[in-house]
């Protein structure tokens, strides 16, 4: 449980995080701190930031970097947000042409504080991104909005390439991973976002105490929801009043997994240790798209 002070668990042999250097990293975190931009990258401790900024992209984060919500898995601060910056969409679609991205993604902090919950703003940094450069393919990774179908469909008007939402974990596990979110709500999300036409993708945590035939249960909520595109990767505790590491999966376990999600019906099954919900986003969704995401 967060807070237990119970050590951290030593990374097994099979991970492999590649140390932040080099020049294109530099020219990364160069872009970012000159617009004043967060990234999920280091606000979620992303054991893969060295990895993708040195290949010269990063993940947006949008609307602060106080969330609203204090999940259990989660390295983001919690506390009460700053204002929405109204330039800030346009600072994103500067950093995307900057960074020559042909794939961005964008997601956020939870801002429950919000009437339309930040729908707005993805709206528009979507908006942004396509005055700004029009060839880029984009992936927006949105909160549940509490369940507001006009704050959806005001996202889904802005036409993302992908619209990403996490269900994290199995329905047993919410209440100590997810707090404040609810299972059916999000699963509505995504069924709605598909009624909309839009190309749909989630993602799970796996380490968090669930069994596998829930993974399993979960994995079919999805498709016969017509989810398009599923990630899983191992959960990582980020510091310690978080939850703990109940076990890490081996290597062979993540391909079993994505052999079942595949003979489901998935598009697309990026599982591994290290995959997070935009590791090699661009990959997933058509070789059209030419970059990769933390």
């Amino acid at each position: 449980m967060p807070g237990d002070g119970a050590p951290y668990r030593r990374l097994p042999p099979w991970f492999q995080v590649r140390i932040a250097a080099g020049g294109t990293f530099n020219r990364v975190t160069g872009t970012l701190r000159d617009r004043q931009l967060h990234t999920v990258c280091e606000s979620a401790a992303c054991p893969n930031r060295g990895e993708c900024w040195s290949s010269g992209t990063a993940t947006f984060l949008i609307l602060g970097d106080r969330c609203t919500r204090n999940c259990g898995f989660c390295n983001v601060r919690t506390g009460t947000p700053s204002l929405p910056e109204r330039d800030e969409p346009e600072r994103v679609a500067d950093a995307v042409a900057a960074l020559g991205l042909s794939y961005a993604v964008v997601t956020s902090v939870t801002r429950d504080d919000l009437p339309d919950g930040g729908a707005g703003a993805f709206a528009e940094t979507v908006l942004a991104i396509r005055r700004r450069v029009p060839a880029c393919r984009i992936e927006i990774l949105v909160p549940d909005f509490l369940g507001s179908a006009p704050s959806l469909d005001r996202v889904l008007d802005a036409r993302p390439d992908v619209l990403n939402h996490n269900l994290e974990t199995v329905p047993s596990r919410y209440p100590a991973v997810r707090r404040g979110a609810e299972y059916g709500r999000s699963l509505a999300l995504l069924e709605r976002a598909k009624a909309r036409g839009a190309v749909t993708k989630s993602g799970l945590m796996l380490g968090l105490g669930e069994r596998r035939d829930e993974v399993t249960a979960v994995m079919r909520d999805l498709r016969q929801r017509g989810c398009d595109i599923l990630t899983v990767g191992q959960y990582l505790r980020p510091r310690k009043d978080r939850l703990r590491v109940e076990r890490y999966y081996h290597p062979d376990e993540f391909r079993s997994v994505r052999n079942e999600g595949l003979a489901m019906g998935f598009r697309q099954v990026l599982a591994g240790p290290q995959v997070r919900s935009s590791y090699h986003a661009g990959d997933l969704t058509g070789p059209s798209a030419g970059s990769s995401s933390s």
